[in-house]
């Protein structure tokens, strides 16, 4: 199947946690192909249909999860028990349901950061990654996003003008700290105002050329609100790692494959971030996509994603024909 084409899911379920949460999980493409789960961005991002065709749907069995709190995963917005640890346990338990012995792992974003994390937890049920837009969870890597003086706020400061105009009377807080005010204040009308404006700013600076945020479009309420919340509820925590925990604990997983994109213009997640992951990693592929930011909608990186999934199925293919 080409990129591109439209893929159906063949099968839906929500599973049920242990702490009361239900996840929603598809399926689709073949269902004897290489398994492979995807690992949506935000966190608070959610899934969509087109993650789907970022893979050969005839050589992958695709699963795809939405994280807690986001997406159709029940309660929405939930915040207690939603830590990195609390996904980590959610993909191990997709992998028990669904029967699978080991996965290759992919996810963009956030996604590259949940994916290394499953892996630094389980290697043994890992064939390999496909990653996009490298987000390692460092403070470095949060101060680069959304603090003033460091990166993107330097490249788009206009736009993080705007960012900052929800909390421009609480100046002198940090800005996380800030937003914790906002974001949970009890007028309703106070915490839309700084879930868009959270998301917006994020939304704005995430392709290469200009889309229709960068030309004043509107964002869905419920949308803003879960990426907002999560992603501000998983910054104040350090994303729940301890410092420099992924590139520290690579050696877990660095005997393994991987195939890194990263949009070389890249606003979101700074080109570092690849490039340091791809030179602590003998067995990691990087390819830089020239004429993309960090969307995996560009078709730059789009077009390198399939091809990276395909290039994973080749080698999984050939090492399982030297093994017989």
């Amino acid at each position: 199947m080409s990129r591109g084409t439209a893929i159906e899911a063949f099968a839906t379920q929500w599973l049920d946690t242990p702490d009361g949460q239900q996840i929603y999980l598809e399926q689709s493409g073949n269902p004897n192909g290489i398994p492979v789960i995807y690992c949506h961005g935000g966190p608070g991002g959610g899934s969509s249909p087109f993650h789907r065709q970022l893979f050969d749907a005839a050589l992958y069995h695709i699963i795809i999860f939405d994280q807690r709190g986001c997406g159709l995963s029940r309660p929405a917005l939930q915040l207690n028990n939603n830590s990195t640890q609390h996904l980590i346990a959610d993909m191990e338990m997709i992998r028990q349901h669904l029967q699978i012995p080991n996965w290759v792992v992919a996810g963009g974003s956030w996604g590259s950061t949940l994916a290394l994390a499953y892996g630094q937890t389980y290697p043994q049920y890992c064939l390999g990654f496909i990653l996009r837009g490298i987000f390692l969870g460092r403070e470095q890597d949060i101060d680069w996003l959304y603090r003033a003086g460091f990166g993107a706020s330097q490249v788009f400061p206009d736009y993080y003008q705007d960012f900052l105009q929800p909390i421009t009377h609480l100046v002198h807080l940090d800005v996380l700290q800030a937003y914790q005010l906002q974001l949970h204040h009890q007028d309703e009308a106070i915490r839309l105002e700084a879930a868009l404006a959270w998301s917006i700013w994020e939304s704005r600076i995430a392709t290469l050329m200009p889309n229709e945020f960068s030309w004043g479009g509107e964002m869905d309420a419920q949308s803003a609100l879960a990426l907002a919340l999560i992603e501000h509820h998983y910054f104040m925590h350090q994303c729940f790692f301890e410092p420099n925990q992924l590139l520290d604990n690579l050696h877990k997983i660095s005997h393994l494959p991987c195939n890194i994109v990263h949009g070389r213009y890249d606003m979101i997640c700074k080109a570092e971030n690849a490039f340091s992951l791809a030179s602590r990693w003998p067995d990691a592929q990087l390819h830089w996509v020239l004429d993309a930011g960090h969307s995996a909608s560009e078709t730059g990186i789009a077009k390198a994603l399939y091809q990276a999934s395909r290039a994973m199925a080749d080698r999984l293919q050939t090492q399982a024909r030297t093994a017989v």
